[in-house]
């Protein structure tokens, strides 16, 4: 069985993280959506809340799971036994840092793969700090967040 993680913040997860991780669960038996604690980045929302609306917007997938994490992420992958690390691009100014990250994990553990998946194009302008900027004013953001999520966000 061939299992993945797909690590990140999630805060909140959008529809690009979404799109990334259902095809992902199409390719691989399972996925392992890592949310991770990160506090030098200072979420907006905390573990359990961010941990809450990942589950909530991936329930239809039978071969997704989601876990916390606040070790490395190799350690992550080693405690899973997953060799595989998914990454989303979304443009050109996020691969240098991926790059630089993926060279990094396989500094620590020389059998993790990093493999990076491209969110659709409808999907590749979102991210987290966005949302997180509309939500400040109270704008509309169910065009960029898995409608399960929406009544969490809406009551924060």
């Amino acid at each position: 069985m061939t299992k993945v993680i797909y690590p990140g913040t999630f805060d909140p997860i959008t529809n690009g993280h979404l799109d990334i991780i259902k095809r992902a669960a199409k390719i691989f038996d399972h996925v392992i959506v890592a949310v991770a604690l990160s506090q030098e980045k200072r979420p907006m929302f905390d573990i359990a809340t961010r941990v809450r609306m990942a589950r909530l917007a991936t329930q239809e997938f039978e071969n997704v799971e989601i876990k916390s994490f606040e070790t490395l992420l190799v350690n992550f992958c080693q405690k899973e036994g997953a060799k595989i690390i998914i990454r989303g691009l979304r443009a050109v100014s996020d691969f240098e840092y991926e790059l630089q990250i993926g060279y990094a994990n396989r500094s620590l553990d020389s059998e993790i793969e990093t493999l990076y998946l491209m969110p659709s194009l409808q999907n590749a302008f979102i991210s987290s700090s966005v949302v997180r900027s509309i939500l400040k004013f109270k704008g509309d953001i169910s065009h960029l967040v898995p409608s399960p999520i929406i009544p969490l966000l809406e009551s924060l």
